[in-house]
């Protein structure tokens, strides 16, 4: 590595380190707690937010806002944080993590790790997920909180005032009028989550299409400030071609800390359930975008949006089902 961009590096981290000791002397503006519905108990729960403080400073506080600006959004960041949980020393931060998030590890397919990102990438048992299987059932791609709209068109996004802009999203005018009046849905996935996602559904996939962007927190403590940050983030599309539901763009986004995002399937076909990739450490959150009349969303997610809470999903859990009716659909392999 070039000695000049190591010696820059540093330098950026250092000032991040230093920063994060400024915050202290700066009072930190009260928040609302991040509620959100457990979908099978349907009773309302507060979230538990790693690193709280950080964020509410970074986006609420005239100084974290420009160490936002400066530094914590900047890719370097992201990097030399990821890598320094790729490191063997990076093991002694996961039993306290554990249980600070009462993370439950019963499910994973092993117990030792040889580094914190290991740990975090974890695959889980075979059955710990359920994949419904009907071929007119989309399913969760990720573990995490949902979010759905049935018309983008018709509603505002996150917060009001802000209307989801496909274009900026997708970065290509032309395939964004596709989406103009479909379904988006958002999953967003915490640092405590299981990390690895899966296809929705079955079909065709296209190349992926990576659109280079910043490192902002996905957290709603930084979304309340900055809606447009699923349009400035890191990320990368697929297009999934199914008879019942369409063209689906299924998109990952980076956010803060987010050392990479990993693509682990292969081939231009695809089955519901089948591994596409995993984040390395950090929250994220993946996106799937609907052409009009295409998915009708589960009731209950799409109340829960529009009364302002996200909903716990489970990876393989469905969301939604298709508006074509199943006896005329063409045949689609699970």
């Amino acid at each position: 590595m070039n000695i000049s961009k190591t010696k820059k590096r540093w330098s950026l981290v250092f000032l991040l380190l230093a920063a994060i000791a400024i915050a202290a002397l700066y009072p930190l503006p009260p928040q609302a707690p991040i509620r959100y519905f457990d979908r099978q108990s349907g009773s309302l729960k507060t979230e538990k937010v790693a690193g709280e403080k950080w964020l509410v400073w970074l986006y609420n506080n005239p100084v974290g806002e420009a160490t936002l600006w400066a530094l914590a959004k900047r890719k370097v960041v992201s990097s030399f944080y990821g890598n320094e949980m790729d490191r063997p020393s990076s093991t002694k931060k996961i039993e306290p993590f554990v249980e600070d998030l009462d993370i439950d590890m019963s499910t994973a397919q092993k117990q030792e790790f040889s580094s914190f990102n290991d740990f975090f990438t974890r695959k889980l048992k075979n059955d710990a997920r359920p994949v419904d299987t009907s071929s007119t059932v989309t399913v969760s791609p990720a573990d995490g909180k949902i979010l759905a709209y049935a018309n983008i068109g018709n509603s505002d996004f996150i917060i009001k005032g802000y209307r989801f802009n496909i274009i900026s999203f997708l970065n290509n005018s032309s395939l964004a009028q596709n989406y103009l009046d479909g379904t988006l849905v958002v999953i967003r996935l915490a640092p405590f989550d299981y990390h690895r996602f899966h296809f929705p559904i079955s079909g065709s996939v296209s190349p992926g299409t990576r659109i280079d962007g910043d490192y902002y927190s996905v957290n709603p403590l930084a979304l309340r400030k900055m809606a447009e940050i699923f349009c400035l983030n890191k990320r990368e599309f697929t297009i999934i071609s199914n008879p019942l539901f369409g063209d689906v763009v299924m998109t990952e986004v980076g956010a803060t800390m987010v050392g990479s995002i990993v693509q682990t399937y292969t081939g231009n076909f695809v089955k519901k359930g089948d591994e596409k990739g995993y984040f390395k450490f950090g929250g994220s959150t993946v996106v799937l975008l609907f052409e009009k009349n295409k998915i009708r969303i589960d009731e209950d997610l799409l109340i829960n949006t529009s009364r302002g809470y996200e909903t716990v999903i489970k990876a393989g859990e469905r969301i939604g089902v298709s508006m074509i009716n199943e006896k005329n659909a063409p045949f689609c392999p699970l």
